[in-house]
């Protein structure tokens, strides 16, 4: 779009991480005794309940070794909504330096990104309301109402993120068919909301190291007019670092900046030049 070509995948990384989270249930099975005779994991996978539940209509018994089992857990992307209380300064700038530049006068950039929430839902599917109740009673604890983690979404720029998951809504629905005692599946279902980003391209450019800022001296103090000619004051910004890698100021104690890396503890030389 708009010239450029680029992919950083977040969305997909979004949808990892959402899975990730919650692909490591197990629930505990007990007899008649209450003793425990199994350890079972939940699945999850990627889709709509609606794809789940129709696979159950082919097999009303659940016992068909082809038709999947329960419980289950699906969950699916909804929607995206951009989020403008979370909008920065679209002009500040992620940067960092290049790995393959060969020097250290080059930066990979990027603008500020920009904030979208990002809505999840997911279904648990139980045969039974116990099995039901053990996997929310995992879940809901670490909601309060939300869980953050910490993301690095674009590699370009290495600047991971706070990406908070919040829970926003648990309901749970009784599906069946016939008598009351044909119990086709309990479906719990939670609705979050992922406080997500979205990246442009990255680009290249050199690493500045030195700033000069120019102030002009009005020719007319009366009417403020100032012409190219004007008297000048001339401030310069640059970094400062002994031979043996200390901070300083005094721009006689320290080695070229072209010696000086983005990554050395250096201080700050400000010079004035006045030409008036």
């Amino acid at each position: 779009m708009f010239g450029r070509t680029w992919q950083h995948d977040v969305l997909r990384k979004y949808v990892i991480l959402f899975g990730t989270l919650f692909n490591d249930i197990y629930i505990n099975r007990d007899n008649s005794s209450g003793e425990y005779v199994q350890n079972l994991r939940v699945p999850l996978s990627y889709g709509p309940k609606e794809k789940f539940l129709a696979r159950l209509d082919g097999d009303p018994t659940l016992g068909n070794k082809i038709a999947i089992t329960l419980p289950r857990i699906s969950f699916e992307m909804l929607a995206l909504e951009y989020d403008p209380t979370r909008k920065l300064n679209t002009l500040n700038r992620l940067t960092k330096q290049r790995a393959d530049a060969g020097t250290d006068d080059e930066v990979t950039y990027q603008y500020q990104p920009v904030p979208y929430d990002i809505i999840f839902q997911m279904s648990c599917m139980a045969k039974n309301a116990e099995d039901g109740t053990r996997i929310i009673e995992q879940i809901l604890p670490y909601f309060t109402p939300d869980f953050t983690v910490s993301l690095n979404l674009v590699d370009e720029v290495d600047e991971p993120r706070d990406v908070p998951l919040i829970l926003t809504g648990v309901t749970v629905e009784d599906s069946y068919e016939g008598t009351f005692d044909q119990r086709r599946a309990i479906i719990w279902t939670l609705n979050f909301t992922m406080k997500g980003w979205l990246y442009g391209p990255s680009k290249n450019s050199k690493l500045i190291k030195n700033a000069l800022t120019t102030f002009r001296l009005t020719d007319t103090p009366a009417t403020s007019t100032t012409s190219n000619t004007a008297n000048t004051i001339v401030v310069s910004t640059r970094p400062g670092l002994t031979a043996n890698g200390t901070a300083t100021s005094n721009s006689s104690l320290s080695v070229g900046i072209e010696d000086i890396k983005s990554t050395d503890d250096y201080g700050f030389i400000t010079e004035f030049t006045e030409n008036i």
